[in-house]
């Protein structure tokens, strides 16, 4: 495990590789968690961060790791039923959830039945319930502080639904908010802020292929780019660590 404030950087000869590290990672967090604790809340985002964390469903960890401890969370979700292809809902519950013994009532999805405003204050109002009940715990900055955090990254420096330039970016109050103009579609999502990103103990940043190099380097490297990308304000109060394959790390 990493020290707290430091950041970690590791790069994998292979995309399987990654996800068997990452698998390791995240099991052993969860086993820290549990027995501090008693519970592990967990913070997941969409695209192709659900396949990196296939490794979970096989063993060792499918039966090691006390999934009815876990609680689930989504990072940003896409104002669309449950069932719809674009859902992250559907993407980690056919990648995941759906494989191992987590209970129904720790997965906490949004309302598919409002509109995106709407889904997002019904979320943040979960959130705070949470909070009271010491289901998820709350950081010194007074939001929640989630045990891990997942994210992906677009190649255009995206997290969660955060994208290059948007006003919500600075958003620095809400912990849930939403966007209907999103340059990715489907263009109305929820998503939650930096403070909340940032207020989390652990976040692993998953990033592959060469497309998402240039975002990399960004954040990491010499970048002759002036303008700050929205991973490179992925900065939790605890610990951050990169998994990045050869082909995302190419520009380092």
């Amino acid at each position: 495990m990493a020290t707290k404030g430091e950041v970690k950087k590791e790069v994998f000869e292979s995309e399987e590789d990654l996800a068997v590290s990452l698998a390791k990672y995240t099991a052993q967090l969860s086993d820290k968690f549990c027995k501090e604790r008693g519970a592990f809340t967990v913070v997941l985002s969409g695209g192709s961060l659900i396949n990196s964390l296939r490794k979970l469903v096989e063993p060792p960890y499918i039966d090691s790791i006390e999934w009815s401890k876990w609680h689930v969370f989504w990072l940003d979700e896409r104002v669309v039923p449950k069932d719809h292809e674009d859902s992250n809902y559907k993407l980690a519950y056919d990648g995941l959830l759906s494989k191992v013994p987590i209970l129904p009532g720790n997965v906490y999805a949004i309302n598919d039945a409002l509109s995106a405003e709407a889904a997002a204050e019904d979320y943040e109002t979960r959130l705070r319930h949470l909070v009271k009940s010491n289901v998820i715990l709350s950081a010194a900055s007074g939001f929640p502080k989630f045990d891990l955090q997942l994210l992906g990254m677009g190649p255009d420096g995206h997290v969660a639904s955060l994208f290059p330039g948007h006003p919500l970016l600075k958003e620095n109050e809400k912990w849930v908010t939403f966007i209907k103009d999103s340059p990715k579609p489907p263009p109305e999502r929820i998503t939650f802020t930096f403070p909340v990103i940032n207020s989390s103990a652990y976040i692993a940043l998953v990033v592959t292929g060469a497309a998402e190099a240039g975002a990399v380097q960004n954040a990491l490297g010499n970048s002759q780019n002036s303008e700050k990308l929205p991973v490179a304000m992925v900065s939790p109060e605890g610990e951050l660590a990169w998994f990045l394959d050869t082909a995302a790390a190419s520009k380092l």
